[in-house]
């Protein structure tokens, strides 16, 4: 049985870091989250002048993952488990904040001096209670390393960042079961993937506008559809509109309290309150300089 859509919201604009724009299908005050996921961000497209750029300077995470996904433009990570380096289009890192850590995601200094083109997303994946403390990690892909996808009437192309789709398995190595997919499809095209029962299924339409669910509900760019349950979710665009350009996100909700200040996501409030406790006493580290 192919999953219905349950649910469409609309993504809102927002600042955030150092005062860029953001447009964010949740949190809002129509969709908290989409359980696991607690937040998605998509920053641009915009085409930035010399010396505007701007990022998301040293700050802390602990209880959940976050996933960078470059589709223009370039960002320069550093983090205080040491790693640092420059993602460019394509390119996608995965940090697991565990217990907690500190980074930051600036432009590079060449994207910063010389302006240009900027377009991506940001994704934070909820971790469960007895692994919210667990170690923190950092997997970072160059686009050579996310899977390429195509279905047999190659009308529709796909970027596999973790999970399996058409025989490939994304390359990240996932706390939980997850899958994130990045589709791209043609005028006239129709995807029916298979999703177990127990994952959520979930897509957010960047670009022009999907035929979604087994009643090929039309859902416009900017726009985040919740599937129903089911065994396969499809995808379509109508013969004579643009190309589509969406994200296909799929978990198993934790079906667990959430409690959230800012970049901590815990269980309780005095979790948080520990968590304030630790980043102010240094126990989250600090990013090496020079």
């Amino acid at each position: 049985m192919s999953r219905a859509i349950s649910r469409v919201v609309a993504g809102v604009r927002k600042k955030e870091g150092a005062g860029f724009e953001v447009r964010r299908p949740f949190p809002t005050r129509e969709l908290a989250l989409a359980d696991p996921f607690l937040l998605l961000d998509e920053f641009g497209p915009t085409n930035n002048a010399p010396y505007e750029a701007k990022g998301a300077p040293d700050h802390p995470h602990r209880g959940f993952e976050t996933v960078t996904y470059m589709l223009v433009g370039d960002l320069e990570h550093r983090d205080s488990m040491g790693h640092a380096g420059v993602m460019g289009p394509g390119g996608v890192q995965w940090m697991t904040a565990g217990s907690g850590v500190v980074h930051s995601e600036m432009p590079s200094k060449e994207r910063f001096e010389k302006g240009g083109p900027v377009h991506g997303f940001q994704l934070w994946v909820n971790l469960p209670a007895d692994l919210k403390m667990i170690d923190p990690n950092y997997q970072e892909l160059q686009p050579e390393q996310v899977a390429q996808i195509e279905t047999e009437a190659q009308d529709a192309q796909g970027r596999l960042i973790a999970g399996e789709a058409l025989g490939a398995r994304g390359a990240i190595e996932t706390t939980l079961p997850t899958s994130y997919q990045h589709w791209t499809l043609q005028p006239g095209s129709v995807v029916e993937l298979p999703f177990p029962e127990g994952l959520d299924v979930s897509a957010y339409v960047f670009k022009g506008t999907a035929l979604l669910g087994d009643d090929a509900r039309r859902v416009p760019e900017g726009s985040f559809a919740m599937f129903g349950r089911g065994q396969t979710v499809r995808m379509g665009v109508d013969a004579a509109a643009k190309p589509v350009d969406l994200l296909l996100l799929a978990a198993a909700p934790l079906n667990e309290p959430v409690a959230r200040r800012g970049p901590f996501v815990m269980n309780t409030e005095d979790e948080l309150r520990q968590a304030v406790v630790d980043y102010r006493a240094g126990r989250m580290g600090y990013i090496p300089r020079g």
